[in-house]
């Protein structure tokens, strides 16, 4: 039966350099931790308490979706699960620590150490006395165990304030830096592996995210649709509420299919892609577009590639994969549940009209050329793209 733990001590690294923005960075990872735990239920607290920040358990709760939600949170880089007794004398203390020991490490057979941290300074025995004092009653009641003050493979932490902090146990966070303190962004997403990814990579860094994705029907289908709503919604359970924009550009992609060299029909459909992403990034207060493109992954993008899609934007354009191949987004595919999603059969619109031998190192100066033969209809269609795209709130 899962013990049921009283709180979770939150552990953070970069946040702790901040100087005197410190606490404006644990604000907002307090904050991050409250909205994450309040799909998992009520009753929580989240408490920041001397250069510690602490969960609260109410009575009943489920460990494992609460222990997940933490797990989603960045700016955490460990937490632990901490039982809380009431401060009865040293010899009670001795009687719920090994309590504890019962319950969490049954049986108990390895080394071990007992670190304390007396907060309350007031408290009549020192660290190292109750250090002594509790190694001295676990070995006698784990007598299979040892003592290993350099390199323990357990390690009992108190932390002695006006009550007992006891734990053992940790469990990574994702690390990073809490969301809503690096500015907004606009991800590109589609339905593939990479563009989640860079979405997830971008957020934790700290950036506010919102999406763009550019739907082709009948030629996409509304499974294609709605697996970028779940990635997007998978995505959100780490970055917070994402504010997807669903674009209709399937008579963009006609009218250049019709008029443009084929060699070159990704790049200049890649550069609306972005002229349109960049109207939506600027209405909603973003400071830069972020893509899931890795350099030389495909055709679209080589560094010339790359260049010739960038230079129609204002604002900067972040790609969080670039250096990555592809082996490593798919492992951070996997290891945020959105690998599986974005493997289903459902092509989108960047798959449909496709070259079957694209230009790997177009000239800007080409393409500008080949993008005069769109002027007739082009800002129309654009404009109307903007007026019917669908906004759905994700998370």
């Amino acid at each position: 039966m899962q013990l049921m733990y009283h709180a979770f001590l939150i552990k953070y690294a970069e946040i702790a350099i901040k100087g005197k923005n410190r606490y404006l960075f644990e604000d907002a990872l307090v904050r991050e931790i409250r909205r994450s735990l309040a799909r998992t239920g009520e009753g929580f607290k989240v408490e920041k308490e001397q250069g510690r920040i602490y969960v609260y358990c109410p009575e009943e709760y489920d460990y494992e979706e609460t222990r997940s939600a933490l797990e989603k949170v960045f700016g955490i880089v460990e937490f632990c699960p901490v039982m809380i007794y009431e401060d009865q004398g040293t010899e009670r203390m001795a009687e719920d620590v090994l309590s504890y020991m019962e319950k969490t490490h049954p049986g108990y057979s390895g080394s071990f150490k007992v670190h304390t941290r007396r907060a309350k300074k007031s408290y009549p025995v020192t660290s190292m006395e109750v250090n002594a004092f509790l190694g001295e009653r676990i070995l006698e009641a784990f007598p299979a165990s040892h003592v290993d003050v350099h390199d323990p493979e357990l390690v009992l932490r108190l932390e002695i304030r006006e009550r007992i902090y006891v734990y053992s146990l940790s469990y990574k966070g994702p690390g990073g830096m809490p969301v809503g303190t690096s500015g907004k962004a606009m991800v590109l997403l589609s339905g593939g592996i990479d563009s989640p990814v860079a979405g997830y990579m971008i957020a934790k860094r700290g950036v506010t995210i919102d999406a763009v994705y550019f739907h082709a029907p009948p030629y996409t289908s509304e499974r294609a649709k709605q697996k970028v709503v779940d990635l997007a919604r998978i995505v959100a359970q780490y970055s917070g509420r994402i504010r997807l924009h669903v674009v209709n550009f399937t008579d963009i992609q006609l009218y250049i299919y019709e008029q443009c060299p084929h060699d070159e029909l990704t790049i200049i459909m890649r550069r609306y892609m972005m002229r349109i992403a960049e109207h939506f990034a600027e209405e909603c207060r973003c400071l830069g577009l972020v893509t899931g493109e890795s350099i030389g992954q495909v055709a679209s993008q080589t560094m010339q590639s790359l260049a010739a899609t960038d230079e129609v934007c204002t604002m900067p354009v972040y790609r969080p994969v670039i250096g990555m191949d592809k082996q490593e987004i798919v492992e951070l595919a996997r290891k945020i549940g959105t690998f599986d999603t974005s493997i289903l059969p459902y092509e989108d619109c960047c798959t449909i009209f496709v070259a079957k031998h694209p230009v790997t190192k177009p000239s800007v100066k080409v393409i500008r050329k080949s993008e005069t033969k769109l002027e007739e209809k082009i800002d129309a269609l654009m404009e109307e793209a903007i007026r019917t795209t669908e906004v759905i709130e994700v998370g």
